[in-house]
């Protein structure tokens, strides 16, 4: 088993929680618009030889909400300061669903400081066809079913299943509260998004695009439209699993992530 932990640093002008865990190059986590849902069979096996840094987002969980941030690109710019002053050189950005948008606007911004970008799902590009699933519009319960597909994934179960308590419903709540801060108009894309990236085509920096086949939440015109921004990218679709293949599929995410990695 691979030794992680939980910490907090203070760094970019906050006190940022974090998990940290495995060996070897890093590679920074960005977690969704939900939050982090704990240490996965899929944490596990990418951390056997990188090292996984896993912050919590601002005005989520155990890190203060910082005031003067108003959109995912504020948010990418603090990870950009995090970076730096954490030393952790170029780096390689894994980032599902929301954290997909802002590790793109990283990319955009500075794709010289990236190794790679790996993009799960990826809101922040408004699609021709379709909508991006409205978070905000229904009971967390019918959000959190929307993402999956697989239901009879294990660990679909072991995060989402049985009463919610209290506090796992507070810090859902939380969550929501600072994506829609973030992100509620216009609703979690950026109209620029697509033409900012032209830095990181340029820079031809390295992308993988992840889909489940069966996404709710984010239409497959998404990923075509990150394609046409990108077009160095390599697009994998996972099939028979919705907005989470990292828990509904987890040994072919795995596998994909690893093998582009490599």
């Amino acid at each position: 088993m691979v030794t992680w932990k939980e910490e907090t640093v203070n760094v970019a002008g906050t006190d940022l929680a974090l998990i940290r865990g495995g060996t070897g190059k890093p590679l920074l986590v960005l977690h969704d618009e939900l939050g982090y849902t704990g240490w996965m069979k899929w944490n596990e096996a990418l951390a056997q030889d990188r090292e996984l840094i896993i912050p919590l987002q601002p005005g989520f969980g155990k890190t203060p909400k910082l005031d003067w941030s108003w959109r995912h690109r504020d948010i990418a710019n603090f990870y950009q300061n995090v970076i730096r002053e954490m030393d952790l050189g170029k780096v390689d950005v894994l980032g599902f669903s929301a954290g997909g948008y802002i590790a793109a606007e990283m990319a955009a911004s500075n794709p010289e400081q990236l190794s790679s970008l790996t993009l799960v799902g990826p809101m922040g590009i408004k699609p021709d066809e379709g909508e991006i699933f409205d978070i905000f519009a229904c009971t967390i319960k019918t959000c959190l079913r929307q993402t999956v597909f697989n239901k009879e994934a294990k660990e679909y179960s072991e995060i989402y299943g049985g009463d919610m308590s209290a506090e796992q419903f507070e810090l859902f709540e939380d969550a929501r509260a600072e994506s829609a801060r973030l992100g509620w108009e216009p609703y979690m894309f950026n109209p620029s998004l697509p033409e900012l990236l032209r830095s990181a085509k340029n820079a031809k920096l390295p992308t993988l695009l992840i889909r489940g086949s069966e996404d709710a939440v984010v239409p497959q015109d998404c990923i075509r439209k990150y394609h046409d921004a990108l077009p160095q990218a390599d697009i994998i679709t996972i099939k028979g699993t919705g907005h989470r293949p990292e828990i509904e599929d987890s040994a072919e995410f795995v596998a994909a992530v690893k093998h582009f990695l490599a």
